[in-house]
């Protein structure tokens, strides 16, 4: 994975048809998706159950691009290893999901994957000051975790504060939750460059007819592009 800060659009496959994720995935891929967003839930952690590492194995046959997953579970460091052989290029853990995040991130990266460590909205950026060289991507939570198509919550100052702790290293600022063409150019702006979306992206299409997904994703992009002004690198 080559870095950069251009805007990329993570389409969330929570939002995709459960009885066809293969053709789904290949749909917002050939719809323009840079990556693929994949939200593990346990029930525990966050009041929802989704995937084990068995479908994200399943889900790893068809995605060509970056498969992005997202643990939403406590405890997590167990699981690192099955869900780096399920095929996840990108495992993003919660901070606030154990006690031991540096422990965690040095797991992740051990494995060989991009280590991510995300923010739920009540936490605050400094609360992952101190582990920033470990981390390839800070996942800023714009909902309360837990279910797709909640209403988006305003973190841009954290955004920005987080933008001004990573510098110049080379780190992701993604953000989940309420990403929508109206929300993407305020997270944008403030310093995000990958934006995961679902129901905004799926909304209108099916694997019958995908043409709408690659029309909300342009859209989202767009908008996000024009608010943040020449891609950067």
């Amino acid at each position: 994975m080559r870095f950069s800060r251009d805007i990329k659009i993570a389409p969330s496959i929570l939002s995709a048809d459960f009885a066809d994720f293969g053709r789904e995935i290949q749909a917002i891929e050939a719809q323009g998706a840079d990556w693929v967003h994949v939200d593990v839930m346990d029930g525990h952690f966050v009041p929802n159950l989704t995937f084990g590492p068995p479908a994200v194995a399943a889900f790893r046959k068809h995605v060509k691009t970056v498969m992005d997953v997202h643990l939403m579970i406590a405890p997590v460091d167990p699981y690192i290893e099955a869900f780096a052989e399920a095929g996840a290029d990108i495992i993003t853990a919660h901070v606030e999901a154990g006690p031991h995040i540096h422990r965690t991130l040095q797991a992740i990266r051990a494995t060989g994957k991009k280590a991510g460590v995300a923010l739920n909205p009540g936490t605050p950026a400094e609360a992952i000051a101190h582990v920033l060289d470990l981390t390839d991507l800070v996942c800023v939570m714009t909902v309360n975790p837990g279910f797709g198509g909640q209403k988006f919550i305003d973190m841009r100052d954290k955004i920005r504060s987080l933008r001004a702790m990573i510098g110049d290293r080379p780190i992701h600022i993604e953000i989940d939750g309420g990403v929508t063409q109206e929300t993407a150019p305020l997270v944008a702006e403030a310093g995000a460059d990958v934006l995961v979306a679902g129901s905004a992206v799926f909304k209108g299409g099916s694997v019958a007819t995908p043409a709408p997904y690659g029309e909300n994703i342009r859209a989202i992009r767009l908008a996000a592009e024009a608010a943040c002004g020449a891609k950067v690198v």
